[in-house]
């Protein structure tokens, strides 16, 4: 019922990268659009007591993976989302299960693919496109909101029981008891993970130890790192990098051949801060000493600059030496901090700790690099 990698409940301090403002739906239910063949992984109509119902796949397509990884590498993303409502998978009836989630379509996705050979009907809410663990802190994934989409779908015509069954990962924003009394409907927490779905319903709706743990394996750290190194092509980047490239022209022989010996170098070890906090702090997270995502990606960035300044000591000022051993930990200490809100190593007390004291530091740091470098551009 959430895509992955799982998350936890300290979802109010999630550093959230979608959109929270409302665009053009791109996947719309038959009930919306009256175009059954708008979404392309609408298969049918349902027909229920509120009127028909669009069907949905399990299966995914090229295009669906297509759009995932799009939407990983920051790709339009605030508008991967579908339109809210109700949807069915297979051929559910009066007494097939109801499971909600959020708009967001990795969310959606990773709900119904996990579902084949299932029949059910699933109450997706309006998130304005973000994840059910973001929406759940964000407040858009709520007691109201989901009290007001079961109104809306006739969901007490739709089905005989009266019960929700809502991703784990959704409980921050969630008030069971407040749900019942605004709709009818008992709220019955599902696993973590979407695939542990068929297991869950199959014993009862109960979830064993292993479906209510969450994890933050390698595979789910990395699938993090794009969204992180999708930086480098933004538009304040590619501003900063002409900026870099326009002071790195500046000094003894001015010009276009000193903007590019001096200014590429310097972009280099940019993108080098990115991968040291983007990449390898997360792939060596649980090895790293320290709690601090600060504290990791600094170490990860002191480590990568030693080896720089090691291995060119010969070729490289006191100056420049300075500004590498000052300016990359930080900058990777600071990417490393992206990750405090897709982790289930923190808390939102520790997050606004950590930040409040690692941003001082590392803008110190910072500051000290950029006068080390202007000197070094400056003197050779």
């Amino acid at each position: 019922m959430s895509e992955t990698p799982p998350q936890t409940a300290a979802a109010e301090t999630c550093r959230c990268t979608a959109d929270r403002t409302r665009g053009p739906d791109l996947h719309a239910p038959a009930q919306f659009r009256r175009e059954p063949s708008a979404a392309s992984f609408v298969t049918g109509l349902v027909v229920s007591g509120a009127g028909p119902v669009p069907q949905v796949a399990t299966e995914l397509t090229p295009r669906d993976h297509l759009g995932a990884w799009r939407v990983r590498w920051n790709i339009r993303r605030s508008r991967y989302r579908v339109e809210p409502g109700l949807w069915a998978v297979g051929t559910p009836d009066s007494g097939s299960e109801v499971l909600v989630t959020a708009n967001y379509k990795l969310s959606f996705d990773a709900l119904r693919s996990s579902l084949g050979g299932l029949d059910a009907w699933l109450l997706v809410l309006d998130t304005k496109g973000v994840n059910v663990w973001c929406a759940a802190g964000k407040q858009t994934f709520s007691t109201a909101e989901v009290a007001r989409s079961v109104t809306a779908a006739d969901l007490a015509v739709v089905v005989a029981h009266r019960r929700l069954i809502l991703p784990q990962l959704g409980a921050p924003g969630i008030a069971a008891h407040e749900v019942r009394r605004a709709c009818g409907f008992r709220v019955v927490f599902g696993p973590v993970c979407a695939r542990d779905l068929p297991a869950f319903l199959a014993a009862g709706r109960k979830a064993t130890p292993e479906m209510r743990t969450v994890t933050f394996t390698m595979k789910e750290r990395l699938v993090l790192t794009p969204e992180v190194l999708s930086t480098v092509w933004r538009p304040k980047m590619l501003a900063l990098y002409a900026a870099i490239l326009a002071i790195s022209a500046l000094g003894p022989g001015a010009g276009f051949a000193r903007a590019v010996t001096h200014g590429l170098p310097i972009l280099v070890l940019l993108w080098l801060a990115l991968l040291s906090g983007g990449v390898v702090t997360p792939l060596l997270l649980p090895w790293l000493p320290g709690r601090a995502f600060a504290l990791k990606g600094a170490l990860v960035g002191t480590a990568v600059a030693l080896l720089i300044v090691v291995a060119s000591h010969e070729h490289m000022s006191w100056y420049a030496s300075a500004a590498v051993l000052l300016g990359l930990p930080a900058v990777a200490s600071y990417v490393a901090m992206n990750f405090t809100g897709s982790t289930p190593f923190t808390s939102p007390s520790g997050v606004d700790r950590e930040t409040r004291r690692a941003l001082p530091l590392q803008a110190a740091a910072l500051g000290l690099a950029l006068a080390a470098g202007v000197a070094t551009l400056l003197l050779t």
